[in-house]
């Protein structure tokens, strides 16, 4: 795999290390690649670059032409406040070139956030006089850094180039057809036909397809294709989980999509059950959500959760938003708080020497020995 790595300025070459790679080629469309744009050291290239200033990567190769990535840790000058990120064609005298292009911010795993992710349908032609196209506005910093997703301070973008060639005057975008796979296991999960299991939850009756379950979570296909009770019979009662939280989990598992107006306590309620029966895209959407509502009325709630079942992202972003003092005053008039004193004191003793200044480092060890 061939590995392209950012010139650096001499003062940012000892504090951050800037790569893009490949990461797929498609055999049948050789005009498409894929390749992941990786920021280790987030913090120190948003540090030592001004809003305007960008870095540029090595040239990379796409249906027969060279590119490179320019990056904005601290935007364009029209946009302070986002990070900015284009795709240049090179040199930029080349020929004229038709392209599209989408980026994507990617989580630990590699998979592309759906909230994060900039596409469009529109063919850009890259010359000249528009030897570039991108984002001024790719995302917004705040919003980012209380995300949870520059795990170890690392940013990482998927970027996917599809060259648009001309066959005998027309136009081929080498594009795959978008897959409506979705819609007609939505339509299967909906109409009930086949349906091999029913659920029982909170009073509330749900259909669905064994294999679709178990291919679809390990939890589901230990219960189902195992030895536990489950697999035996087609009854199966799901208790401490209310039956809307169940309606939009199977329609999740058939989707692969969550309601767009999605509340931060459906979110909430939602990451719970996406933990149990271990549906990682799931998590990561209802996370995502969570990160980038806290507010003085949820975040007891949304910590507690963090800390019980492991999402670091989302315990970081609660901490991050508790370390100022009046949003710390407001959590504790709010409903969560008592739950979480009660069920997390841990998490509590961490937020408070993390807010201790740090000259009272003993007083911090004597906190988390308690």
């Amino acid at each position: 795999m061939p590995k392209l790595i950012f010139r650096l300025a001499p003062r940012m070459a000892e504090h951050c290390k800037i790569s893009v790679a490949m990461v797929a080629e498609s055999e049948e469309r050789p005009y498409a690649r894929s390749y992941v744009f990786k920021v280790d050291g987030y913090s120190r290239a948003k540090a030592l670059l001004k809003n305007g200033e960008y870095l540029t990567s090595e040239p990379f190769s796409v249906g027969g032409h060279d590119w490179v990535m320019t990056y904005y840790p601290n935007g364009s000058k029209i946009c302070p406040d986002d990070i900015s990120l284009f795709l240049h064609l090179h040199p930029a005298g080349a020929e004229d070139v038709k392209a599209k292009f989408t980026f994507s911010l990617l989580d630990e795993n590699g998979e592309p956030v759906p909230s994060y992710t900039r596409a469009h349908d529109d063919i850009h032609i890259f010359s000249r006089k528009a030897p570039n196209w991108g984002y001024h506005n790719l995302m917004k910093k705040a919003k980012l850094e209380r995300s949870g997703h520059l795990t170890n301070d690392c940013l990482t973008i998927g970027c996917h180039v599809t060259v648009v060639q001309e066959i005998l005057g027309k136009e081929e975008t080498r594009a795959s057809p978008a897959s409506d796979l979705h819609r007609h296991l939505g339509d299967l999960l909906e109409s009930k036909d086949a349906a091999d299991l029913t659920f029982q939850v909170g009073g509330e009756i749900f259909h669905a397809h064994r294999c679709i379950l178990a291919t679809r979570s390990s939890v589901f296909k230990a219960e189902l294709l195992g030895g536990m009770e489950e697999s035996s019979g087609s009854l199966i009662e799901i208790r401490d989980m209310e039956p809307d939280v169940f309606e939009a989990l199977l329609h999740f598992i058939y989707t692969e999509k969550v309601s767009p107006v999605i509340d931060v306590v459906m979110a909430s309620h939602l990451l719970v059950a996406a933990d149990r029966y271990n549906i990682g895209s799931l998590k990561q959407i209802c996370e995502d959500k969570l990160c980038c509502h806290i507010d003085s009325n949820m975040v007891a709630t949304s910590l507690a959760i963090a800390e019980q079942h492991g999402f670091h992202g989302l315990k970081e972003a609660c901490l991050r938003f508790l370390a100022s003092p009046s949003n710390l005053e407001a959590m504790m008039a709010s409903n969560g708080y008592e739950h979480l004193k009660s069920s997390c004191p841990s998490v509590l003793k961490e937020l408070i020497a993390r807010i201790l200044p740090a000259k009272w480092n003993v007083a911090k060890d004597i906190i988390m020995e308690l």
